[in-house]
Parts: structure tokens; sequence; C-alpha cells
């Protein structure tokens, strides 16, 4: 939606590609074409490179904007794009290589006389290499991503005894998100905050850094709120923090749009890794730094230069972004809530924004992220951006699933947030969401009337999509199952509970996902909060934990079986 957006303000037609889940999605909606990639999961449709070629080769498209996820960092993806005679908008497959693995950035900062996080060169080949590692700089550890970002595919180790666990989980993620399952260990700051700069380059020579953002409010390693400029931090800092950034980029030849993000922990900072992409945060940069960075993008991607130089930039004024995902944070848990929204009411006034991917009746699918908006204030400080945002946030209004917007709120009026003393471990460790209850389960439409009634549909043709109008029966379409594998099946209202569903000796998932992994057998016996299952949820891992101690009687599931909310995992008796 975001890039549709400046393309249509810039005359450029746009071309959307989707799976069958999207096939009614915003995006799919607003671009002037669109054709089927077929499939459901990232793997058959997003990360289908032979799909996307086919996409291009139909429709005539001249360039591809990866946009934030999938294939936005996959050097191969960028190669077979231009190898088709086709713009990549992004930087070289070259620098992806070199920025879009952690690994060899890592190698790259340090010869760009950048200091990293300490940590490992080279990707992990079993556990006991994550014990060593351990073992020398100190517990806890952080297994991550080497070909990922934005949390995926990290996983936090305290002791040996839980890094062939953590290990294993951080490759099956970062292989489901990023189709390439390395990953290697770095040591965990203990209180730091995660600032990034924002830096563009053209292939002209000019590189420049245009601001930071603080990211440092945080679950799961994901962010949830962003802000620029970063409080508390001082201007020295942020002049070395650019000047090295904009060092790291010239190390691997970057052109196009890019973050270099870094951990700041008592007065110091270190190279983390750079995202080789647009950042889903970069509206914030826009509203302080007054540049269109998507239009920025497609001017470098044209061959042109930058139409601005270091001094040219002119930071003003303080803006918030809060990603509104489809969680439910009751109790602090942020448990996945996918689901069909059935009310969307979006705030208004000075200084607000919204970058939304989703609409009223549109439903967010477990296969993918749960993004569904973003909420970006401006003020003319910190405060005034504070304060804008919660009534913003008090503004909107989204049904049909749960959000984050009560933890956003607990959030920025808590006094550690106004204070700039957090870090990113502080959502989890400090702040206190035991007040946040569930949201009420919204009440079934009335049917409507028979009859026929004019409707807009959409029908494929040949993979391509088409608008057409007909005069059809007015009923309520039947809700097909989740992923078309099984129907829908009365059941009680679930209820969240840590991992799991209470209900008498029935272990129920409280949420729609697909079981990854059985971890008990019939006749095994179990602890209160033992793990029996590991559910994928929007490409989060949880574990589905017994709510008694017993034996189990019955297992109901196996893996790759695709659960709804409430359903039934296993019986202990």
């Amino acid at each position: 939606m975001r890039v549709i957006r400046t393309c249509r303000e810039l005359g450029i037609a746009t071309v959307a590609v989707y799976s069958d889940l999207d096939r009614d999605a915003m995006h799919v909606r607003l671009a002037d074409e669109a054709y089927a990639l077929g499939g459901q999961t990232a793997a058959e449709s997003y990360l289908n490179t032979d799909a996307i070629l086919d996409a291009i080769s139909r429709s005539g498209a001249e360039a591809v904007h990866p946009g934030y996820g999938f294939f936005s960092e996959n050097a191969d993806f960028a190669r077979a794009i231009t190898a088709q005679g086709v713009t990549f908008v992004g930087p070289p497959p070259e620098a992806i290589e070199i920025m879009g693995d952690k690994i060899s950035s890592r190698l790259a900062a340090e010869r760009a006389g950048v200091r990293g996080v300490p940590g490992r060169s080279e990707p992990l080949t079993s556990p006991d290499e994550v014990v060593a590692f351990g073992e020398e700089f100190g517990w806890p550890v952080a297994i991550k991503a080497a070909y990922g970002g934005g949390g995926r595919g990290m996983k936090v180790v305290q002791d040996a005894a839980s890094a062939a666990s953590a290990m294993e989980s951080a490759q099956r993620e970062a292989k489901a998100y990023f189709g390439r399952d390395e990953v290697y260990p770095e040591r965990y700051l203990g209180w730091p905050r995660h600032i990034e700069m924002q830096v563009f380059a053209d292939t002209h020579g000019n590189a420049v850094w245009l601001g930071e953002r603080d990211c440092s409010c945080q679950r799961r390693h994901q962010k949830l709120i962003e802000e620029s400029p970063a409080p508390e931090f001082p201007d020295r800092t942020r002049e070395a923090m650019g000047d090295a950034a904009v060092k790291v980029a010239r190390a691997c030849n970057y052109v196009n749009a890019g973050t270099v993000e870094f951990l700041f922990q008592d007065g110091d900072f270190f190279f983390l890794e750079m995202n080789t992409r647009l950042q889903v945060e970069h509206p914030i940069t826009e509203l302080t730094v007054g540049f269109d960075l998507v239009e920025l993008q497609l001017l470098v991607a044209a061959g042109e230069a930058l139409p601005l130089a270091q001094e040219d930039i002119v930071r003003r004024g303080h803006a918030i972004e809060c990603r509104i995902n489809a969680e439910n944070s009751a109790g602090g848990r942020f448990l996945p809530s996918p689901g069909t929204i059935t009310r969307f009411r979006r705030p208004d006034g000075f200084g607000t924004r919204v970058d939304a991917g989703y609409d009223e009746g549109d439903t967010v699918s477990q296969y993918y992220d749960n993004l569904i908006a973003k909420l970006v204030v401006w003020g003319s400080d910190r405060e005034h951006a504070r304060l804008r945002m919660l009534r913003a946030l008090r503004e909107t209004q989204i049904e049909g699933v749960a959000t984050t917007i009560p933890a956003h709120v607990a959030i920025l009026e808590h006094p550690d947030f106004v204070a700039a003393t957090h870090s990113t471990n502080w959502v989890e460790e400090r702040l206190d969401l035991s007040g946040i209850a569930a949201p009420a389960k919204p009440e079934a439409a009335e049917p409507a009337e028979n009859g026929r009634v004019q409707r807009d549909v959409d029908v494929e043709v040949d993979g391509r999509r088409y608008n057409v109008r007909l005069w059809v029966p007015d009923v309520a379409p039947v809700a097909p199952a989740p992923g078309g594998l099984r129907p829908r099946r009365p059941r009680a209202q679930a209820i969240a509970t840590g991992g799991a569903v209470l209900g008498a000796d029935q272990v129920r998932v409280p949420m729609q996902g697909t079981i990854l992994k059985v971890l008990v057998a019939v006749g095994d016996p179990v602890e209160m909060g033992q793990a029996v299952c590991v559910l994928e949820a929007m490409k989060m891992e949880n574990q589905i934990t017994a709510e008694k101690a017993g034996t189990i009687a019955e297992i109901k599931v196996s893996v790759g079986d695709t659960v709804s909310a409430g359903d039934v995992v296993a019986v202990i008796g």
C-alpha cells in the first residue's frame, strides 16, 4: 500500500502479486493490475521466484519493489530480477550478500572501522558451539538468523542446557521466514537501547544519513514503538553514529535505502546489523526530515542522483510510530490473533498518519506477519508527540481481532518511557501488563435477506485478476475453513492463559496455527506448565503447555496439522 501510493503520485502504474489467501487484500484492490501467485504459505507464494518472474513477464513490469519482508533482502531474488532485464528497487545483489548476511556484515563493519557486538563470524553447526561461546563471553547468548532480521529466527539462550532447543527453534523460524536456516551467536547485552540510522546512497557516489530512530520498545525482539529523534541521545553520539553508518554503507558499495542498526549502552554504541531494504518504521524519518523515502528509492533506482546533500538535511520536531499488530497483549503474552477485522475506524487530526494494510472486512491470516497498520504522529517536541499518539490510539477502533493498542497505551503512559530509561528488555522484564484483559468476542452478524443484488466480483483469467459486475443472490457467504484443511465446528470460547486454554483435562490451543512439534506421547507424565506441543502462528513459535499435572491419555494432533482457537491437542488423565 505504501509503495503503490507513492507510485500513483508519480504517475507510475503498479502491478500487485498475491497468494490465494490474499486474493481480496487491500494492496490487490488498489493496484492497477494484479496477478495470482497461487498457494497459501509464504513458500508457496511470496517466496516462489518462478511465480513472481512469470507475473513480471506477463504484466510487462519494468521494476520490482520488494517491500519490507520476504525477498527484500535476498540476493538470489535480486539477481533473478535483474537477469530478466527488470530493475530491482534496492541495493545491488553484492551489497545484499555482504549486509543481508549478518555474519559477513559484521566483518564488513570491522573493515570500515566500526565496532560490532562481540560475536562469532561463521554459522553455527552444533549446539556445543553455542555452549563454548557462552562460556567464553558469558550468558545469556543471542542466537540470530544470518539471513534475517526483525527479531525473526532470534532466540536468547539463558544457559548451556537450553542451547540445543534454542538453536533448533531459531533455525526453524529462520527457514520458514527467510528461506535460509543459518544462525550465529552474539553476546546478549543486558540493558541496551536499539538505535538505527537511516542511510541513502546513489550510483553517483553520494551517501548520506537522514537521522536515527529509537526502536527500544520490543517484545520477542520485534519492535512495538519507534521514535525519532532518539530521546536522551547526545548530539555528539548522533553525529558519530551517522558517520559510522555511512562508512558501513560505503564499505559494501551500497545503493538505495538502507538502515544500519546499533546497540547503545552506557554511552557507547556497537554495530548490530544492516537491513538492506526500506524499514517498516521509515515514516517517522519522513515526518522529521520532510522527504518521501519511497520516492527517493524510485529516483535512485532509475539512476538519478540524490536530490540532497548531508548539509541539506534538517530534522524538525519529533515523530512516534506504533505498530498495530493482531496480537492479544493481555497479561503481556502478545499471543497471535488471526481473524477477520469486523470494524476499523482510523484516527484523524493534525500530525496524524495511518499506513494500513487492512480494512474492515479483511482477514489477517495465520500464515503471514500480523502487522495490521502503522499509526504515526508528529509533534513539535517529544511530549507533544507522545500526547498526540495517546489521543490517536484511543481514537482508533479495531474489532474482530485483538490488537497491541492496549500495550501501546501502557508503554506511552509509563514513567520509564517518559524519562527514556527503557531498553530492549524493558517491555518483557519490567512493564506490567497484567491489567490488560482479553477483548470481548464479537457478536455474530445478522444473516442477510434473500434476493438478488448487484455486486462487483473479482475473477482470474489465466492468472490475471479482473473486476466484473454480476447480479448474484444476496446470501451470506459460507466461511471456508482456515487453509481449507478442515471445516469449522462449534466450540467453547477460547480463553488465553500462558500458552494453552483452560478446559478440565483438555489442553487447548489459544489461537489458530500449525503444529510444528509434539513433545509428549500417550502415557508420558506431565507437570503443570510443561510444554505439550509447539504451535506456529504468524511465523512465531508458541509453546502450548499443560494446565495441570497428570498423565497424557490422548494426543489429538500430529505435526503439520492446522488447528483453530479452542481445538484440543491433548487430554490429560
